[in-house]
């Protein structure tokens, strides 16, 4: 139970954090409405899930790929790539929805497109990397745990970040009927300039591991 508490504490100090995911489940939940806010989280919580079987499946790999030279170079390049992307998208490509402003969301993006942004900003991102990372070597390096062990401390911490942004995403849906049309597109500018910050920021970090 001590492992399973301690994933709750991470989980909820992860959900205080700000960067390019709370805005993007925020954005498509204010736009969309819930169900495409909660399937852009479930394609960042499958991305956590992800990088939690590369990490302990293919902890040997990762070690070796980062052992190369070029490895935090081409992940921050990468990944600064795709948040600036993503970022340029959102500021450009307004919505259907704004131009026929209706109280209720209405969704225009696929299922899989919208579980499909909330996977490649999360994997794109080299903080949930180093992240999940660091928390497997400390789990099966230091402590020695199982895997059969460390599962509670996974299911701690990822279901607290499932709950945590449900409610997130549910408030996002809640304020959306006091914003005027005008207003609706704040929540995508704003997630659009995040987006493109943190990519430059990774892109302007590339150059001191060039």
């Amino acid at each position: 139970m001590d492992l399973l508490w301690n994933g709750i504490k991470y989980g909820l100090l992860l959900s205080l954090l700000v960067g390019p995911i709370l805005f993007t489940i925020i954005q498509a939940s204010i736009e969309e409405g819930f169900r495409a806010g909660w399937m852009v989280g479930l394609g960042i919580w499958m991305s956590d899930v992800f990088y939690i079987l590369v990490s302990y499946f293919g902890v040997s790999y990762v070690k070796e790929l980062m052992n190369w030279d070029g490895f935090e170079f081409w992940l921050c390049i990468i990944g600064g790539i795709i948040l600036i992307a993503f970022g340029i998208g959102s500021i450009l490509v307004k919505p259907p929805s704004m131009d026929s402003f209706e109280s209720k969301a209405v969704r225009y993006n696929s299922y899989f497109a919208l579980w499909l942004r909330g996977f490649l900003i999360n994997t794109a991102n080299p903080f949930t990397f180093f992240f999940w990372i660091g928390v497997s070597s400390v789990l099966f390096t230091e402590e020695n745990l199982t895997m059969h062990q460390a599962r509670w401390f996974y299911t701690g911490l990822v279901g607290t970040l499932v709950f945590t942004d449900t409610l997130k995403i549910a408030l996002a849906k809640f304020i959306r009927r006091y914003l005027k049309p005008k207003l609706l597109l704040w929540p995508r500018r704003i997630a659009g300039i995040v987006l493109i910050i943190f990519g430059v920021v990774l892109l302007v970090r590339s150059t001191y591991y060039y």
